[in-house]
C-alpha cells in the first residue's frame, strides 16, 4: 500500500515538472528569423550576372579588403552561383550589383525570474525539489548583416536581406560567416 502510495505521488510530481518545463518552454522566445524585402515587380529571371556596387569593387590601386570582408565577399559569392546567377567578368557591367554592410550594437539581455524542477529517487527512497532563481541583466554585442541587390539598368535597390543574432567568439569565422549570409540571403530568387 505505502508503495503505490509513493508511486502516485512520483507520477504527481512528475506531471508537474512536465507541465511547469512546458509552460516555461512556451515563454522562450525564438532567435530572430531574417527579414527580407523584395520589389514584386522585378523579374529575376532577366538577371543573369551580379558584381559589386562601385565602392565594392577591389582593384589593384585599392586598399586590400580585410579578411571579415573577404570571407563575406566569399560567401555572398557562394550563395549567388548556388542560386544560378554568374558573376560578372571584371569589365563589364552585372545586371545585379551587390552590396553588404555589418553593424554591431551593444544590447542588454534580461533573464526574468528562473524555475528548476527535480524529481528523483534512490534505492527505495523519492524526492524533488523545486528551485527558483532571481532575474539577471547582462550585457551583449549584436552583429547585424544586411545584404543588397541593385538592378543595374534602373539603379534601383531589388532586393535586401538581413539578419541579425548575437555576437560571440566564433561569430567571424568564416563557418559562421557563410551560416549568417546563407540565413540572410535564404529567400533571394533562385534563376
Amino acid at each position: 500500500m505505502a508503495a503505490a502510495v509513493a508511486f502516485r505521488r512520483f507520477i504527481l510530481a512528475i506531471a508537474l515538472a512536465a507541465t511547469a518545463a512546458g509552460v516555461i518552454a512556451g515563454c522562450a522566445s525564438p532567435p530572430p528569423k531574417p527579414e527580407t524585402m523584395r520589389d514584386p515587380s522585378v523579374n529575376f529571371t532577366n538577371f543573369k550576372t551580379f558584381g559589386w556596387t562601385a565602392g565594392g569593387a577591389v582593384d589593384a590601386g585599392d586598399a586590400p579588403l580585410n579578411l571579415l570582408d573577404a570571407n563575406i565577399r566569399a560567401a555572398i559569392v557562394d550563395v549567388m552561383k548556388r542560386k544560378g546567377y554568374v558573376e560578372a567578368p571584371a569589365g563589364t557591367t552585372p545586371d545585379l550589383r551587390i552590396a553588404y554592410e555589418t553593424a554591431r550594437a551593444e544590447k542588454i539581455e534580461n533573464n526574468p525570474v528562473r524555475v528548476g524542477i527535480g524529481v528523483g529517487s534512490w534505492g527505495g527512497n523519492m524526492g524533488g525539489s523545486v528551485n527558483m532563481g532571481s532575474p539577471s541583466v547582462r550585457n551583449f554585442t549584436e552583429g547585424t548583416l544586411v545584404v543588397h541587390a541593385i538592378d543595374t539598368a534602373r539603379n534601383a535597390e531589388v532586393w535586401q536581406g538581413r539578419v541579425s543574432g548575437k555576437m560571440t567568439k566564433g561569430s567571424v569565422e568564416p563557418a559562421a560567416i557563410n551560416q549568417a549570409v546563407a540565413q540572410a540571403m535564404a529567400d533571394f530568387p533562385v534563376r
